[in-house]
């Protein structure tokens, strides 16, 4: 009866954490496949889901103050649809096991950057 407590919290403060610009989706990520046994494709499903409606809501904010370029947009989306469908064919393709490893690098130097920033 209480099995989804513990997810809800977790999802609930990856939300806030979203919220504030933390980028709480790949704490939800972490959250799901290190302490909750989520299997990783599974887990990045659920990501992408919880991307959507911060990203859409951000969008709106954006255009209505704005704060778009359309001339990049323009030439930015087109090769991010094309990246997109070609990482998502990867996401399927590619043993998990294969995967997590980059991802983990990718989360470490993320981290290591936010900690250590580079000096201009």
């Amino acid at each position: 009866m209480t099995d989804w407590i513990v997810p809800f919290l977790c999802g609930l403060g990856a939300s806030v954490l979203s919220a504030w610009g933390v980028g709480g989706g790949t704490l939800l990520l972490l959250v799901m496949t290190l302490f909750l046994g989520v299997d990783q494709r599974t887990a990045q499903g659920i990501n992408l889901l919880f991307f959507l409606p911060a990203a859409a809501s951000a969008l709106v904010c954006h255009a209505r103050n704005s704060y778009l370029d359309r001339p990049t947009l323009r030439r930015a989306i087109p090769p991010a649809v094309v990246c997109a469908l070609a990482g998502a064919w990867a996401a399927t393709a590619v043993d998990v096991e294969l995967l997590r490893r980059p991802f983990g690098v990718y989360l470490l130097l993320s981290g290591v950057s936010l900690v250590w920033p580079r000096r201009q």
